[in-house]
């Protein structure tokens, strides 16, 4: 009791980022609702969902009233993840953001997993359990979902596992050098707000899907932020779905050789943008 009573002091800013797939959207709110520490707010990031979206949103807002959901929606015009991300870290109240996908389903413990290793000037981000086509059939029209038997459901296994000891013991340590230093997942990280306008937020000139997330980690760590990885807690599960169009991933690849190359830690088109 006392421990988690600690957590809540840190006021916590949950943002799901979601397109078109009220579904996956609707579990995503079920697990989020079921978690042992509730979010401050919930904003979810809707990168030009249609009303079905806003529908299902509503719906959700009507039956809990406590996680204070906000609907942060800009208009259709192709992917523009960073730039409604951006929006929605501009409207957070919360000193913390913790940032999701909206075709997750979070274990009921992730919130609290994420606050018990915050520390001031880190980012931390994590893993998550890819599911199979089948079974995500199946959760979708699920009204209660059987954590015990979901782990055997699809890859990666020990991403699975929540072991709080090796989850503070391994924090610092786990992926945090050499070859895995840029290794992240958007759909699992959280960041302190004022670190992030430290980097002015994401940069908005990457266009497509892909490596948003690494630029911002990479910024990050030149802005001297340090990298935390959350291993054996902040679980979640990945509802599957056809991958999306890598179109852009060359050009956007440049961007990042670019930004290593240069030390740059703060981007031009992002939470704040130069007046025209």
């Amino acid at each position: 009791f006392y421990t988690k009573l600690f957590l809540m002091h840190t006021s916590v800013a949950l943002i799901i980022a979601t397109y078109n797939w009220p579904q996956a959207l609707e579990q995503t709110l079920r697990s989020v609702a079921n978690q042992t520490i509730l979010p401050n707010e919930v904003l979810i990031a809707d990168d030009g969902s249609d009303e079905r979206t806003a529908n299902l949103i509503q719906k959700f807002k009507e039956a809990h009233p406590t996680l204070n959901i906000v609907h942060v929606w800009h208009e259709d015009n192709g992917f523009r993840l960073a730039a409604i991300r951006n929006k929605s870290i501009s409207m957070a109240q919360s000193a913390y953001i913790i940032q999701i996908d909206g075709d997750i389903i979070l274990d009921q413990h992730f919130i609290e997993d994420h606050l018990s290793i915050r520390t001031a000037g880190s980012f931390v981000t994590g893993s998550r359990l890819l599911l199979g086509k089948k079974i995500t059939e199946v959760l979708l029209e699920s009204e209660k979902i059987n954590f015990a038997t979901l782990r055997w459901k699809g890859k990666n296994f020990f991403n699975t596992l929540r072991i709080p000891l090796l989850m503070r013991l391994l924090q610092n340590s786990y992926k945090t050098k050499g070859k895995h230093l840029y290794d992240v997942k958007g759909c699992n990280m959280a960041f302190w707000k004022s670190d992030l306008y430290l980097v002015n937020g994401y940069d908005e000139s990457f266009s497509g899907w892909g490596r948003e997330d690494t630029d911002i980690c990479i910024r990050l760590l030149h802005a001297g932020v340090k990298k935390k990885f959350i291993k054996f807690g902040g679980v979640q599960y990945h509802l599957y779905h056809p991958l999306a169009s890598r179109d852009q991933l060359d050009a956007n690849d440049a961007l990042i050789e670019q930004l290593k190359l240069n030390q740059i830690s703060f981007c031009k088109q992002g939470l704040i943008k130069p007046e025209l």
